[in-house]
Parts: C-alpha cells; sequence; structure tokens
C-alpha cells in the first residue's frame, strides 16, 4: 500500500477538468489537437470526436470557425508571446455564447471554453475607491470582502492569511448567515500543503463550481500527466473535494494575494449549493483583490518608514548619552530603560564579568546565571533569538515564566560581557478549525489503495492552550537588537575611534533610508502603474451607461495619482536632510511673489488676499529656501480657501542676529490635542482630512530649516494659524 503526504499529491496532473469547462490541447510546433476533454462535443457538433486527434483546427471548418476567426488568432505573433500566460475572447458556438480562454505551457496550447453566465444580482459597494485612504490595514480587507461579496455572491468570503510555519489564519470575514463563521480560525499547514500553495502562486485564481459533479477525463493518444497548472477548469484533487464537503460548502472560489512577489494569503469564498461564478467576475474579483494587495503593501511601506525614522532618531540620541559616559558598562546602566524599550522587551539584564544589572520584569539572577551557563555552552553566534525558550529549556535550567522568550547578545565573550531580553510567558488560546492533528485515511483508486491525510470531517472550534511561549519577536525588533548590537561594537572603543564609527554609523543609516525612500518613489511606481492601468481598462469595460461606476473609478484613479504625489515627497524629504547645501545672502521677495500667484492658481480661490509686506534678506540655501516658502504658503492658501474671505499675511523682521519671517493664516487652524504631531511625517490633522495632502510637507520644512542653523514653530487658534520662520541674518560683503 502505498502512503501520499498532502505535500506529495500531484494535484497539477489531475487528468480531469471541471464538468463546467471543455478543454482542447494543441501541440505548439504541429498545430495538431493532442488532447481534449471527454465533454468537447456538448458544445461542438463532432460525431466522433476521436477524429479529432492528429488533425488541425482548420481540418473542421463547419466545427471551429468561430474559434479560428477569434481575435486571439488574428496576431500572427501570437505563438511567440509570453508563456503561461492567458488571453480572453467572446465567441458564439452554435446559439450559445462562451468565455474562450488561451494560454501556452509545456509546448501546447491550450484552448479552454465555459459559457457565459450573467449575474443579474451584482452591484460594486461604494467603498472600494477607498483602500489609500484608511487608518488600519484591517479596514483595506474588510473593504475587499464588502466589494467582493456583491460581485460573486457567495454565502462567505474570507481573507486567509498565511503564517510563517505555513499555517493560517481567517483575519477578516463576510457572510450571508448561510455558513458558520470562521473569523479568527486557525488551519493547520497541511489543510494547504505545499505544493498547493506553490499552485496558488502561479494560478491566482481557482474556481469549484460544483464538489458533487463528476470530473471529465482528458483524452489523449499518446500524452499522459498532462500538466493543467494554468487551466482554470483543472479538476480538483478528491482529497482536497472530500474537504471542501466536509466544510458544509458546495462551491469554492480562490484568489492569491500575492505580496512582495510572495503568497500572502487568499481570499477564499465558499457557498452552501453548487453555484457557477462568471468568468468576467472572477476576473473583476481579481483585479480589486490586487488593488487591495498593493494598498496593503504601500500602508505597510509608510508604516515602516515611519519606525524606521522613528528607530533612527531614537539611536541618535542613546548614540550621543552613551558618549557621556568613560564606560561600556555605565552607558548600558545609565541607559538600561531605553536599551529596553527600544526592542520591546518586558525585561532586560546587562551583565558584565560577574555583575548583572537589571531593567525591568527579569528571573532571579540565580536563573539569570543558569541562562548565561547554558548560553556558553550552546550557542556559538553573537545573537540568539527564541520565543519559545521556557517550553524548550525550562525544566533543564529551572527557568521562571519572566524567561519565556528571550534575546541574548554576546558583546565580549572573553570579558563575558552580554545582554539579555526577556519577554515572559503568554498565555496564548489557539482556536482551530477542527482539530489540527493529522488523519490517515485510505483511498482506493483504480484497484490500487493508497494512505493519505484524511481531510478533517469536523470544523467545529478546537482550543489549544499554547503554554511556555512568549509573544513572537518580530523583524522590527530584530532590527533594533541588531543596530543596538553595532551602537554597542562602536561605544566599546576608544572615544575618539567611536566618535568616527559614530559617524560612520549615522552616515550608512541615512545611506539605508535614502535607499529606502528611493524604493518607495521608484520601485512601488510599477505596482501604482499596474494598478492604475487596470484601473482604466475597468474604466473602459462599463462603457458609457455607467455613470456611477466610471466616477468610482477615476476616485480610484486619482487616489492611485495621490500615492505616487506622496512618494515623491517622501524622497524630497530624504534630500533634505542630506543634499550639498550652499549658503547665500538671498533676496526672498521674488521667490515669495511667484509662490503666492502659482499657489492661488493651484487651489483655484483667486478670492484669496495676499499682503506681502517687508521681505528681508536672508542667508539659506536658493533650492532649499524655495522649498520652505512653497510647503508654508501653500498650506496657508489652501487651509483659508473655506473662509468667506481669505486672508494671508507674509511679514519678515529683523531680531538681533536673526530674520524672523511670519506667515499667517485665518484657516481652520490646529487643534491643541494634534500639536504634539504636527512635524512628524504622514501625521495630519484632524480637521484638516477634507483637504487633499499627505502629511510630509512640514516634515520637509522641518528638516530644511533645521539644515539652514535656523528653527520653524507656530501659533494657532480658532481663528487661523502663524507659521514663524528663524533664519540667519545675511552676511555683509565688503565692496
Amino acid at each position: 500500500m502505498n502512503f501520499v503526504e498532502c505535500h506529495d499529491e500531484p494535484i497539477h496532473i489531475p487528468g480531469y477538468v471541471q464538468s463546467f469547462g471543455y478543454l482542447i490541447g494543441i501541440d505548439k510546433a504541429s498545430l495538431t489537437i493532442t488532447f481534449f476533454s471527454e465533454n468537447i462535443t456538448d458544445i461542438f457538433p463532432l460525431e466522433n470526436s476521436n477524429e479529432l486527434f492528429g488533425k488541425k483546427l482548420s481540418q473542421f471548418p463547419d466545427v471551429f470557425q468561430n474559434v479560428i476567426d477569434s481575435e486571439i488568432f488574428q496576431d500572427a505573433g501570437f505563438l511567440e508571446r509570453r508563456e503561461n500566460e492567458t488571453y480572453f475572447d467572446k465567441i458564439f458556438i452554435g446559439e450559445n455564447q462562451y468565455h474562450f480562454s488561451v494560454f501556452r505551457a509545456n509546448n501546447y496550447i491550450f484552448l479552454e471554453f465555459e459559457a457565459v453566465s450573467k449575474n443579474f444580482q451584482k452591484r460594486i459597494t461604494n467603498k472600494y475607491d477607498n483602500f489609500y485612504i484608511v487608518d488600519n490595514d484591517q479596514e483595506i480587507w474588510d473593504q475587499l470582502l464588502n466589494t467582493l461579496f456583491n460581485i460573486i455572491n457567495y454565502d462567505r468570503v474570507m481573507v486567509y492569511k498565511f503564517m510563517n510555519d505555513g499555517s493560517g489564519k481567517v483575519i477578516a470575514e463576510k457572510t450571508n448567515n448561510h455558513l458558520e463563521s470562521y473569523l479568527g480560525l486557525h488551519y493547520p499547514e497541511h489543510d494547504i500543503p505545499r505544493q498547493a500553495r506553490e499552485l496558488y502562486k502561479k494560478k491566482r485564481k481557482r474556481i469549484f463550481s460544483n464538489v458533487h459533479s463528476e470530473p471529465v477525463r482528458i483524452l489523449s493518444r499518446t500524452e499522459t500527466d498532462i500538466d493543467l497548472t494554468f487551466a482554470a477548469s483543472r479538476a480538483m484533487s478528491p482529497i482536497h473535494g472530500q474537504y471542501i464537503k466536509n466544510s458544509g460548502a458546495s462551491s469554492s472560489f480562490s484568489i492569491s494575494i500575492i505580496i512582495d512577489d510572495k503568497l500572502w494569503g487568499l481570499v477564499t469564498c465558499q457557498n452552501s449549493e453548487a453555484k457557477h461564478i462568471d468568468l468576467e467576475d472572477r476576473v473583476q474579483a481579481g483585479i480589486f483583490t490586487v488593488l487591495a494587495s498593493n494598498a496593503y503593501s504601500s500602508f505597510k511601506a509608510k508604516k515602516e518608514l515611519g519606525y524606521r525614522l522613528d528607530l533612527n532618531e531614537k539611536l541618535s540620541y542613546l548614540k550621543s548619552e552613551f558618549l557621556k559616559h568613560g564606560t561600556l558598562f555605565d552607558s548600558l546602566d545609565a541607559n538600561k530603560c531605553d536599551l529596553r524599550s527600544i526592542p520591546k522587551a518586558d525585561g532586560l539584564a546587562i551583565i558584565s564579568d560577574n555583575e548583572i544589572v537589571t531593567d525591568g520584569i527579569t528571573p532571579e539572577k540565580e536563573i539569570i546565571n543558569n541562562i548565561i551557563d547554558w548560553a556558553y555552552q550552546n550557542i556559538s553566534e553573537n545573537v540568539f533569538i527564541s520565543n519559545s525558550f521556557l517550553k524548550d529549556y525550562g525544566k533543564e535550567l529551572n527557568l521562571s515564566s519572566e524567561s519565556a522568550g528571550i534575546i541574548i547578545y554576546f558583546i565580549e565573550r572573553s570579558k563575558k560581557e552580554i545582554l539579555i531580553w526577556f519577554r515572559k510567558e503568554f498565555d496564548e488560546h489557539i482556536n482551530w478549525a477542527g482539530n489540527p492533528e493529522k488523519k490517515i485515511d485510505v483511498f482506493s483508486k483504480d484497484g490500487i489503495e493508497t494512505q493519505f491525510v484524511s481531510p478533517r470531517q469536523s470544523f467545529e472550534v478546537f482550543t489549544e492552550n499554547i503554554r511556555g511561549n512568549s509573544k513572537r519577536w518580530g523583524s522590527k525588533n530584530v532590527i533594533a537588537v541588531n543596530l543596538i548590537r553595532d551602537l554597542v561594537l562602536e561605544t566599546s572603543h576608544k572615544q575618539y575611534i567611536t566618535i568616527k564609527k559614530l559617524n560612520d554609523q549615522l552616515k550608512k543609516v541615512n545611506e539605508e533610508l535614502d535607499s529606502f525612500s528611493y524604493t518607495i518613489s521608484h520601485d512601488l511606481g510599477t505596482p501604482l502603474t499596474v494598478m492604475k492601468l487596470n484601473a482604466q481598462m475597468l474604466l473602459k469595460s462599463f462603457g458609457e451607461t455607467s455613470d456611477k461606476n466610471r466616477n468610482k473609478i477615476n476616485s480610484i484613479i486619482d487616489e492611485i495619482d495621490s500615492m505616487a504625489e506622496m512618494m515623491q515627497n517622501v524622497l524630497q524629504l530624504s534630500r533634505a536632510k542630506h543634499s550639498e547645501i550652499q549658503l547665500e545672502n538671498i533676496e526672498t521677495n521674488p521667490t515669495i511673489q511667484k509662490i503666492t500667484e502659482n499657489a492661488k492658481m493651484t487651489y483655484d480661490t483667486q478670492k484669496s488676499i495676499v499682503v506681502i509686506k517687508e521681505c528681508p534678506e536672508v542667508l539659506a540655501d536658493k533650492t532649499m529656501l524655495h522649498q520652505v516658502f512653497l510647503n508654508i504658503i501653500n498650506n496657508a492658501v489652501k487651509y483659508s480657501s473655506d473662509q468667506e474671505q481669505p486672508i494671508i499675511e507674509i511679514e519678515g523682521t529683523e531680531q538681533g542676529d536673526k530674520i524672523i519671517y511670519r506667515i499667517k493664516d485665518n484657516g481652520i487652524g490646529i487643534p491643541e490635542e494634534n500639536k504634539h504631531k504636527m512635524f512628524k511625517i504622514f501625521n495630519r490633522m484632524d480637521n484638516a482630512k477634507k483637504f487633499k495632502g499627505n502629511g510630509v510637507g512640514l516634515s520637509i520644512v522641518h528638516r530644511i530649516m533645521n539644515r539652514l542653523g535656523g528653527n520653524v514653530d507656530y501659533e494657532s487658534s480658532n481663528e487661523g494659524t502663524c507659521f514663524i520662520l528663524t533664519f540667519q541674518k545675511p552676511k555683509f560683503v565688503k565692496l
């Protein structure tokens, strides 16, 4: 008897297609028919299907003329197009209309047909154009499900996220109460085995219209094990079919969520009754999933940039604090609270020879010594990370709950200088969709019995208590520890060497920030372009009769353009810190006049009154000065544009060795509760949400003014805002 693991089942060569599909396979070299599905005679008038073998379509003009005349074949270079890319058309076969799909794979041309079915209940929610203005990632997936629910009309739609170990969790869901909720439930890795996940990366939309219908054989005289990876009608695995039946569903539809070229998750849809989704609806659902995936990717990138900026600021502060002390141990001790909080640990132990200093929640010193002894015997690398230290070594080392998770960093082994971060035990309860343990069953086919992992019979919630683990150390925590390690390495040398290395490290971090900013502004341009093209294609598909839908698609295009503008601003922010500057005496009046005129045209507010008073010269860089006034004056014009009579006043005065410019408006003002985040990147005031913007401009101004040796501040009330720019006084040139 054979035994088939979930990962070994050859699901890409089932030898069958589903009953809704009709398939013809043509040899690319000879253009002759090599294989076809047994049901092909249901739609094409053939007395004997065997007569197709070894023949060309053109030899049956009465049967395949509409196929031959399809737009797909009108291009003489079709055979040279990209492999595994599907091309679509609609044709009539007899009196019925069919979707006609063609792709090339493994030296064959695959022709697929399925009947066109109209979805008269379909409607698209008005929220699908809001993917890029949400405040959290959960809202992105909820909006996606609201949209898809109205397109496919299935009983349940879910977003299923893959974990690092291959298991998964339902993180978002929408149902019509015909099927029970799976929200929050976990699924073991073997529910969607490795080879299935690989296929989901290649074929990103998968439909099982009726799991109770009999599959249709593929007939061939010469070929066996035909690879149907890219065939939409590829038959399902018997194991997977039984799995869907056991869940109470009769139909299933999945769309891959691809982020950073990895299978991040699936949109999984189930229906209690057998139901086919039309090809056009499946394609549209795929487009919306791509839009949501890219919105999520952009959202995470924005958060990552904010995190890196914040981390860089904290480490810069620590570097200056470290240099205030004569020894490394004194530096670590004086800053232990920050060293603990940056990687978000519950406790920290600083070890130097036989001395131990702790901060936060840590185990007893006797246990810490046990951990140190174990580390010297078992760890060869400089950094060791574990989320399950208590579970794995609790009995051996007599550990307490404070050391469930651990990060050990050897500063200098010979001197017994070590940092240990602790996380306490996290009493975790995982709700599984049924018992996750594997159950072996027997499957008989063609008289051969095979053992396989049986699909679960029950999806009733099974709660597993996980003990001995901490909350997982994430990638951000690891990055923080590595940067602290770099900081410690620098501080451990003599002070003059330390200063040099600190400067080198700061340069490296700035270069990484520049690189990251460039990635945001450049590399993400490709998915934004794809999104925009898809939206424009979708716009064309609505025709001239659907103004409401066209307006919504145009809204998507506008938001994409806004994201592109925001990424360009991020790059400008980075350049504001690192670009070379050339200080010189600059007349400001021409720059202010020009910016003011352009701002009034940009925001279409010719009613705005701009009063420009004295404009004394300042000592500044010409390009950066223009950027400062551009952001401040544009904001003043924009945020006062809703007033009945917008008034902006600009005046510069001399105060000692400084030049003070005040740009005052009578606009919406800055709420008191928002003042703490005025100059932070991507932060916008609560009362400014109705105005277009991305929260980068004031961060640029703040950074530039610091580089120019000046300052930016403001005063605000319900009657408007006054920004105060402090510049250096010009140097007088001797004649």
